[in-house]
């Protein structure tokens, strides 16, 4: 079996650990075909989540049944990244060509008032959707978010640098125990990383911060969420500018979690913050 089967195996192995049932969807975009997982009840409000780079939309899966109890979930694997969605269309060159790829999804699946939440790289674009089309959006979750209110810790760009340009299942494996400090608890997730090494990807965007201005001038309401313990950026300084610039949104800490455990480990205080902060 070669990486991408193997990859694509491990993906419907997570997929199944989803504790409610979902309808896989492709929807057409400028970009290419999206693959979306929805669950949740079919008059629930809409929910769409990012997931962080690398992980796909299967990552919800100790998430997935506290949000689909209230809200119609709308998972993405994110357009040029690793996943199902087919990056065949138009070339995704900048920040603008993802918020012009949420716009068709919105359009597509009649999303307009939706929550939207995003994890690392997917909470980096969901800050930059709700910058560019705020009137589309009711509530913004941002999970321990990468590039939009600090810097990275270069110490962790420098420990990613081998696994990036020479994937190898032990490489993903001992990064991600490196930055969380232990091993998945679901076998499933474990087997998963490790086969992201040989999954393709065609394009994910470099990162550059909003523009304060930007962030400042962002009317959803916002929930930003810090891991304590992430190796990514220091979270307290984040969490500090996060609620400088952004002054009504609620800033928490997880002192807990770290960026890479986040939404998989110990999923129980994340997901009672993110139902209460959607419940608004």
């Amino acid at each position: 079996m070669d990486g991408e089967n193997r990859f694509r195996t491990a993906y419907d192995a997570v997929l199944r650990r989803w504790p409610v049932h979902v309808d896989s969807v492709d929807v057409p975009s400028p970009y290419g075909t999206t693959r979306v997982q929805i669950a949740g009840p079919e008059d629930g409000r809409p929910l769409v989540l990012l997931p962080g780079g690398g992980t796909t939309s299967v990552v919800w899966f100790a998430t997935v049944g506290a949000l689909a109890a209230t809200h119609r979930v709308h998972a993405p694997d994110l357009m040029g990244d690793i996943g199902r969605s087919r990056h065949d269309g138009a070339p995704l060159r900048g920040v603008d060509d993802l918020t012009t790829w949420l716009d068709a999804l919105f359009d597509e699946l009649a999303l307009d008032g939706a929550d939207l939440c995003g994890h690392s790289y997917g909470a980096w674009i969901a800050l930059n959707y709700a910058v560019h089309a705020p009137r589309r959006l009711r509530r913004l979750a941002l999970l321990d978010p990468t590039q939009c209110f600090a810097g990275m810790n270069p110490g962790y760009l420098l420990r990613a640098l081998p696994m990036l340009l020479r994937p190898t299942a032990e490489r993903v494996r001992a990064f991600h125990a490196w930055e969380t400090g232990s091993v998945p608890e679901e076998p499933a997730w474990q087997a998963f990383l490790g086969s992201t090494a040989g999954a393709r990807r065609s394009r994910v965007v470099a990162m550059r911060r909003p523009r304060r201005r930007d962030v400042r001038a962002c009317t959803v309401p916002t929930l930003v969420l810090a891991a304590g313990r992430s190796r990514a950026h220091d979270a307290r300084r984040m969490a500090a500018e996060a609620g400088r610039l952004l002054p009504e949104a609620s800033v928490v800490v997880l002192p807990e979690a770290s960026h890479h455990s986040l939404p998989t480990e110990r999923p129980a205080e994340l997901n009672r913050v993110l139902a209460e902060f959607l419940a608004g």
